[in-house]
């Protein structure tokens, strides 16, 4: 559906902060877990905040780090220093 984007990350527990940290900041989100990866589906937009992911890791975090752990995508990729953001729009 072109009205949902998506973030595809390996299922361990390097990942976990991250996925704990999308799954807060993006009520919408839908997790679908398998043994390998876990896919997060979010109506719109989705976005990854270096702040949250930094809180639930308990450490600084440079947003290039996710791509360790990074699967796949789906959705325009905007992002900074502060924001990874998955959109379909503008």
């Amino acid at each position: 559906m072109a009205d949902k984007v998506f973030l595809a990350l390996q299922n361990n527990p390097d990942a976990q902060p991250i996925i704990d940290a999308v799954l807060e900041d993006n009520p919408g989100a839908v997790l679908n877990e398998t043994p390998g990866m876990v896919k997060i589906d979010c109506p719109g937009r989705l976005v990854v905040r270096r702040a949250s992911v930094e809180a639930k890791l308990g450490r600084d975090f440079d947003l290039q780090e996710i791509h360790v752990n990074l699967v796949s995508l789906g959705g325009n990729l905007d992002e900074d220093d502060d924001e990874l953001v998955l959109s379909w729009g503008s």
